[in-house]
């Protein structure tokens, strides 16, 4: 249930209106500023720990001593995105040819 409220927000005509374009069928200024919130939210979680885990490895490898490449890096995170990419496509290209 919802109990709690965000405080009044004042801002330029021309804010409001470019938000209430973009509003889709049956959505209410109220429930698009709630989700714009909500995913902020869940945007900044995720690049603090996005941020963390960065740190984390640094330290790991300052510990170990063990670094990679970025050469390395990119070309196996490349054939990781191409097995990904393939793996998407497969299903399409069954489901066209099927009908």
């Amino acid at each position: 249930m919802k109990t709690a409220t965000f405080p009044s927000l004042r801002v330029e005509p021309e804010l409001r209106e470019a938000a209430e374009q973009v509003l889709e069928e049956g959505e209410s200024l109220s429930g698009f500023i709630e989700a714009s919130v909500r995913e902020t939210i869940e945007r900044r979680r995720a690049r603090a720990e996005f941020m963390a885990r960065g740190l984390a490895s640094r330290e790991a490898a300052q510990r170990s001593g063990v670094y990679f490449a970025a050469e390395a890096v990119h070309a196996e995170l490349g054939q990781m995105l191409a097995k990904a990419r393939a793996k998407v496509k497969a299903p399409k290209a069954a489901k066209q040819a099927r009908g």
